[in-house]
């Protein structure tokens, strides 16, 4: 296919604020997508590869300002001073490739194929000479392609596509390509995605059109699967009332979540967002050969951080650390040991066991762990009616350093990447969200060279909508060496962590793209005009980086209502 065709079904897309509308456009162009061309579905998500794999594009805009200087020969100082004044690096790539005096001799007419096959050799570039090798394979499209072409193909290369159609947008679209009359439809391809997570199988079976096909999609040791989320409560009472009696009630704990995978004697390790750790967390993989049962499994699990001298369990920020290292691995393993708490079981032994009830699971989880302290154990966990005995044991988790207490429908299947009201998690009465930092202010005085004020957003109803609902400058130390036990955040960390995801510079700070999820505890909830999500924070205060988590998993307008709401409840009655 012409690349020229999908940039015109981007224009589209992008073209569009409706829902609706984008599902009837991108249903259209599903349906007579061939076999050959499949792999463009990729590209639609901003990808190259499905969501799982771990190779990705990875081009900062500095690099990318360098290849549209050498497309179109157009000093790199002159790329910098129109992005400053526009914006988006894809409207400047568009706006000087479309002044281009006359396309060089070296152009052709670019395929999708040509632009998957450049945008794939990106990631596997290493070593000596790799800058210059990746601004030669960017440069090759970029001198071949129509403005609009140019547009989406920044766009892409630096992950802003902005076309606002994400994985439930291309579900409702293949429902309505493939099954238009079938109203278990899309809940079956969300099925089937959450599985795979990978969007082109899925259109592989939907072109069958037989609605029973998905259910051959299934999971596959050693392909990371999306962990199941779940929705918060307030007290005890609430969870019973949601979930029924008895119920599960375990340890929240305070660590970080790894899904774990062993198929014979090949053990690899995932993070909620899909990353592979494995090699970061060499001494799980031995735990899991030595002290669980079985040739095959997928296990869920949260590894939690504790201190070697007193035994006394630590928080998730100080094991974060480990999960982007990559060196001094056996160092980081002696400073910061983890603990695996295994609290769910997916598959075993060549069958999926997402369809059994989650006390069928539970048990099976506590047969097949030799449980071994500090190393690998079963979840800390009662089965209970009695509303007392479920408060004391909430009591006993803060006291051992535990975020508070999960409580579990005995009765529930597992819903890979779903946030489900049969699985509800309790926390202390402080009140902290989820959010994503998308903008920053310069700071000034003794802050100067660092930025000391942060927007942050949350979801949106919209498909890629992040609204803003506060700005926060708290919370956060001035120097690396004032941390304390690692638990705080400093303001040049963030900056460094901000700088390669700038979108926009602006006379007193930046826009960026929303990569950085953070916790903030604030004190309450106020409608307000100043901030576009119509809410705003009351001191807000960023408590703690989350590297594991996925911006589907930030707090959403319905959450920000509802906490709201709870809160005008509480202050009215006590």
């Amino acid at each position: 296919m012409l690349y020229k065709k999908l940039a015109e079904l981007y224009e589209s897309l992008g073209g569009t604020t409706k829902r609706l509308e984008k599902i009837d456009i991108l249903s259209k162009f599903l349906e007579h997508l061939s076999d050959e061309d499949r792999e463009i579905i990729y590209l639609l998500e901003g990808n190259i590869y499905p969501e799982y794999d771990e190779r990705k594009i990875g081009i900062s805009n500095q690099l990318a300002i360098k290849a549209i200087s050498k497309a179109t020969g157009i000093n790199s100082k002159k790329v910098i001073q129109e992005w400053k004044k526009i914006g988006d690096l894809g409207e400047v790539a568009k706006k000087l490739t479309s002044e281009k005096k006359q396309r060089t001799l070296a152009s052709h007419i670019l395929t999708t194929k040509k632009v998957l096959e450049n945008l794939r050799k990106l990631p596997e570039l290493e070593g000596k000479g790799t800058v210059d090798k990746k601004i030669a394979l960017i440069t090759e499209l970029l001198t071949s392609a129509e403005p609009t072409e140019a547009l989406y193909l920044v766009r892409t290369l630096i992950g802003d596509l902005r076309i606002g159609t994400q994985e439930s947008t291309i579900r409702e679209s293949l429902a309505k390509a493939f099954f238009e009359n079938i109203d278990e439809a899309p809940e079956k391809i969300q099925d089937a995605i959450d599985k795979s997570n990978d969007t082109v199988e899925v259109f592989d079976y939907c072109k069958k059109r037989k609605i029973k096909e998905l259910e051959k999609i299934s999971m596959q040791i050693g392909k990371p699967i999306k962990a199941m989320l779940a929705q918060k409560v307030s007290t005890i009472e609430e969870g019973f009332k949601a979930l029924g009696k008895p119920c599960a009630i375990e340890y929240k704990y305070d660590g970080f979540r790894m899904i774990i995978h062993k198929k014979n004697s090949e053990v690899k390790l995932f993070t909620r967002s899909l990353e592979n750790v494995t090699l970061q967390f060499p001494e799980v993989v031995e735990y899991i050969k030595q002290f669980v049962k079985g040739d095959s499994f997928i296990l869920d699990s949260e590894a939690v951080g504790y201190d070697k001298k007193t035994k006394k369990y630590t928080s998730f920020q100080n094991i974060s650390q480990r999960i982007k290292r990559k060196y001094n691995i056996e160092k980081l393993q002696e400073e910061l040991p983890v603990e695996v708490n295994v609290f769910d079981i997916l598959f075993y032994n060549g069958k999926s066991l997402l369809e059994k009830p989650f006390e069928e699971r539970a048990k099976l989880v506590r047969k097949i762990i030799s449980l071994h302290p500090y190393k690998i154990i079963s979840s800390k966990q009662i089965i209970t009616s009695d509303e007392n005995k479920a408060k004391e044991f909430y009591k006993e988790a803060l006291r051992n350093n535990q975020e508070g207490v999960m409580m579990k429908n005995l009765k529930a299947p597992y819903k890979p990447g779903r946030r489900v009201g049969n699985m509800l998690k309790m926390k202390p009465e402080e009140k902290d969200l989820d959010l994503v930092i998308t903008g920053a202010e310069y700071g000034k005085g003794k802050r100067s060279g660092w930025f000391s004020s942060f927007i942050i957003s949350c979801k949106g109803d919209k498909s890629g909508e992040y609204l803003e609902i506060g700005k926060v400058g708290t919370g956060i130390v001035e120097k690396e060496e004032n941390k304390e036990d690692n638990e705080k955040v400093s303001f040049g960390e963030l900056t460094e962590k901000i700088k390669p995801l700038i979108k926009k510079e602006e006379k007193e700070g930046v826009c960026i793209k929303p990569r950085i999820i953070v916790s903030v505890t604030y004190q309450e909830i106020q409608k307000s005009p100043n901030y576009n999500s119509g809410w705003a924070l009351r001191f807000p205060r960023i408590t703690k980086l989350r590297p594991d988590k996925l911006l589907s998993e930030i707090a959403d307008l319905k959450e920000i209502e509802k906490d709201f709401n709870n809160q005008k409840r509480n202050w009215r009655y006590g």
